[in-house]
């Protein structure tokens, strides 16, 4: 499971207590939800000293990794076995039953950016340069790529596409779009299994969201599509760019309601290094066509998206809990609909561009990258807080005033380089 700030954590058993681990689940501290990057805990009146958790493998998608190796995502409940309200698996479950109220149903697919290293811990490319999307590093590094698509399409979640990318040793791999907690479910797993081909090979690998100060960030872009009895609601329809009313709004609810979200979807204590203007990371709170420096991208119904169209939202980082950033944006969506948000003018160039009036009119405001920032407008936010719930809300929010007081005069990458890798 990926907790309150995106750290991957787990409880094991032989296989065969398997049965166990599913039906009475295994016993987790009250303050797991509140557990931190460095593993401090952000105890709160709510969550301290006093009772307990219990995780329980969803054995539906369990699967048999390498080496008799098994792994299944876990719910959250209590001792009467009730769904927890700190179950981050629910808030994206409830979001989607929130849309299907609605006669929506959503597809989620996520790509993922990671930095291989050597065993010494240097970015692969350190010593010999490293060509962005170059032939040479992928074909120098083809059998880690060819052993790491054979075992993610035997675990069930097939590439789409995989690369090398821009940054010193950085890789991308896409995933195709599934129910949204399928869609969370396969981050989780894609991670586990990226972590063992790569030690396998005798690699490293880090999905923090900035691994090296100066250096590239790890996105963790989404791509979210709507339908509605099977009809797109992000093509075919009469307002501009072929939208429909309702897919107007739910692009309008993502992008106003996005701020207040950034201290999950972009809020570790190195997420601010990434999400600057000039990044393509959607440094903007704002919508485009294509348009790489705007937090919801657009993409169209055409050729180059055998998809459909769909909307990526750019600043979700790698230290994102998959399944809190997967409601978030799908509730923000949902949100829209339900008001019937307007939607504000497109944004054609860079937004750093944009004039006042220009901005004013796309509703563009820069998104924060400074943890006061991220807390203060995370806090204020009653979309958020009505997604998360009052119980995980006040969770993450402890989470994130604990860390941003982390490492003062300290090389916080260094520290957090490998935790959220698994």
């Amino acid at each position: 499971m990926s907790d309150s700030g995106g750290v991957i954590r787990a409880k094991t058993v032989p296989a065969r207590r398997i049965e166990s681990f599913a039906r009475s689940g295994m016993g987790a501290s009250l303050t797991w939800p509140v557990f931190c990057v460095d593993n401090g805990i952000a105890m709160t009146p709510e969550l301290g000293v006093v009772g307990d958790l219990r995780l329980t493998a969803d054995l539906e998608r369990a699967v048999v990794l390498d080496h008799g190796f098994g792994w299944a995502p876990a719910d959250v409940r209590d001792q009467d076995g009730q769904l927890s309200p700190y179950c981050w698996r629910s808030v994206a479950r409830r979001q989607v039953d929130r849309l299907a109220s609605l006669g929506i149903e959503a597809r989620v697919g996520n790509e993922l950016e990671f930095v291989l290293l050597d065993d010494a811990g240097r970015p692969l490319g350190a010593r010999d340069g490293w060509p962005c999307y170059g032939a040479g590093v992928y074909s120098e590094l083809s059998e880690f790529a060819a052993d790491l698509c054979e075992r993610l399409d035997a675990a069930g979640v097939p590439v789409e596409q995989i690369h090398a990318e821009y940054g010193l040793g950085q890789f991308e791999i896409s995933l195709p779009p599934r129910a949204p907690v399928t869609a969370a479910d396969d981050v989780l797993l894609a991670r586990a299994v990226i972590g063992r081909t790569c030690r396998d090979h005798g690699l490293r690998v880090s999905f923090s969201p900035v691994p090296f100060p100066g250096g590239s960030g790890n996105g963790a872009h989404m791509h979210v599509s709507l339908t509605r009895d099977g009809v797109p609601l992000l093509a075919g329809g009469p307002l501009a760019e072929d939208l429909t009313h309702d897919g107007a709004s739910a692009i309008a609810g993502i992008v106003r309601h996005l701020p207040g979200a950034i201290a999950v979807l972009a809020g570790t204590v190195v997420s601010g290094d990434r999400l600057q203007p000039g990044h393509w990371s959607g440094a903007f709170a704002c919508w485009g066509v294509e348009n790489r420096e705007a937090a919801v991208r657009l993409l169209l119904a055409n050729n180059g998206n055998p998809h459909g169209a769909n909307v990526e939202v750019k600043c979700v980082d790698a230290g994102a809990n998959t399944y809190l950033a997967t409601g978030l944006v799908l509730g923000f969506a949902a949100r829209g609909i339900e008001g019937r948000l307007d939607l504000p003018d497109a944004v054609t160039v860079d937004p750093a561009e944009l004039s006042p009036e220009q901005a004013r009119a796309a509703d563009a405001v820069p998104l924060p990258h400074d943890a006061a920032g991220r807390i203060e407008l995370f806090e204020k936010s009653d979309a958020v807080r009505d997604v998360l719930g009052p119980e995980l809300h006040a969770a993450v929010a402890a989470v994130r005033r604990y860390e941003s007081s982390l490492y003062a005069g300290e090389d916080a990458h260094a520290l957090t380089r490998f935790a959220w890798s698994s």
